[in-house]
């Protein structure tokens, strides 16, 4: 009778592979990326230009709920370019600083959106969503 095939060893190679598919991939690069982008209101987006760069470089080499993480995070790169673009134009006619508080208050939710998605290990909802 083989030894490989008794009963102790197979409950240890179930084991293994229930440990093997119960290992979740590593997040910490997708949590620097939301916490740069966040960094950017404070640095004037200098770290955000950071983080869409990391973005960038790790999409497509995780599963797909982790690479839609990354979708989301050079998305809300583009956008809040486009809306802090366009709050400094505004500034002209003053409405420009409402506008841009508003912009911020968008980045921040979906930063914070984008995090609690990785702590479930989601995707986060709307990736092509130009509001939250």
């Amino acid at each position: 009778m083989n030894d490989d095939a008794t009963p102790d060893n197979l409950g240890n190679t179930n084991d293994h592979a229930i440990a093997e598919q119960r290992r979740s991939p590593d997040t910490t690069i997708a949590i620097v990326g939301y916490a740069l982008q966040l960094a950017g209101i404070a640095t004037g987006g200098l770290t955000s230009l950071l983080g869409v760069v990391i973005a960038y470089v790790y999409r497509g080499g995780g599963p797909s709920w982790l690479d839609d993480h990354y979708r989301y995070q050079i998305r809300t790169f583009w956008l809040s370019l486009l809306y802090f673009s366009v709050s400094a134009l505004l500034t002209l006619i003053l409405i420009g600083f409402v506008t841009w508080l508003i912009a911020v208050v968008w980045l921040v939710i979906r930063c914070v959106k984008g995090i609690k998605g990785l702590q479930r290990q989601q995707a986060p909802a709307n990736v092509t969503t130009w509001w939250l």
